[in-house]
């Protein structure tokens, strides 16, 4: 995991200045003509099984997310940054087993600033911070919570090319100390996008806090029919610790097929 992380990074910065030909009028444009209410991760159901177990109704269920962020304001405040609310909520559904009892869901809502950064007036990307909580939903032994204020940089390569490093702050942890040893600090994404803007292959790389394999690895490749719709079908899987709340201690391998709805090309948007 820690030799994912360090690839992400050298080419998160192997290319140097390379500059994505946007000015900052054409971003501004951007950001204030497209909706204020608008996709924010992305939006997905998919289903499948524990890998290296039999499938059965109790080693399979079904796993969605849903995302959105909320515009606050045209013009640029704090920092020169855009303010949205944002909220994602992802959740396990054991939709094969009597009576299809839902397992666990995870609420995030949060606030983020973001900033367009340039170089020469060419776009390079965007600088977020932000302020969240994740929890879910539930109390005594079964509750799980974090909160933490985060910076994070997506980097726009090109059209076909986003890489995103965040770290993140926690804190208030008094019924989950341990969290930070599986979720960690710090998160790298990629996005690569090939085959005339149908086919994408998204990469996510979580360490865990200390030197020892606690962290997360999850891969997605995905498919679109037509590039004049914007559902692709997907293919993910999850290795490592903490796809939910309430299991965060444990390792799974998870191999998953559905359907993904994702936000426009503008992903820093």
């Amino acid at each position: 995991m820690k030799k994912h992380f360090i690839l992400l990074l050298l080419l998160f910065f192997s290319c140097g200045y390379a500059q994505f030909s946007v000015d900052r009028d054409s971003i501004h444009k951007i950001i204030t003509k497209l909706p204020a209410f608008s996709i924010y991760k992305d939006n997905y159901f998919v289903t499948g099984v524990h890998l290296g177990e039999t499938p059965t109704r109790n080693s399979m269920d079904a796993k969605f997310q849903f995302s959105f962020k909320q515009r606050l304001s045209n013009k640029p405040g704090i920092f020169g940054a855009y303010p949205y609310l944002t909220y994602t909520q992802k959740s396990f559904w054991k939709v094969y087993k009597v009576s299809s009892p839902f397992e666990e869901s995870n609420y995030n809502p949060g606030l983020m600033l973001l900033k367009p950064v340039f170089h020469n007036d060419k776009f390079l990307g965007a600088l977020t911070y932000g302020i969240e909580h994740e929890s879910n939903g539930r109390d005594s032994i079964y509750s799980r919570s974090i909160n933490m204020i985060s910076i994070g940089f997506i980097r726009v390569f090109s059209p076909e090319l986003i890489v995103t490093v965040k770290a993140w702050l926690p804190f208030l942890l008094e019924n989950n100390p341990s969290l930070p040893k599986y979720i960690g600090y710090t998160e790298g994404q990629l996005q690569w996008i090939s085959y005339n803007d149908r086919f994408f292959v998204d990469v996510t790389v979580r360490k865990g806090a200390y030197w020892n394999f606690k962290g997360s690895l999850n891969l997605g490749i995905s498919y679109k029919f037509s590039k004049k719709v914007n559902q692709l079908i997907t293919l993910q899987w999850w290795q490592g610790y903490s796809e939910s709340l309430i299991d965060f201690k444990s390792e799974r391998g998870m191999l998953r097929a559905g359907f993904i709805i994702k936000p426009t090309f503008y992903r820093f948007y």
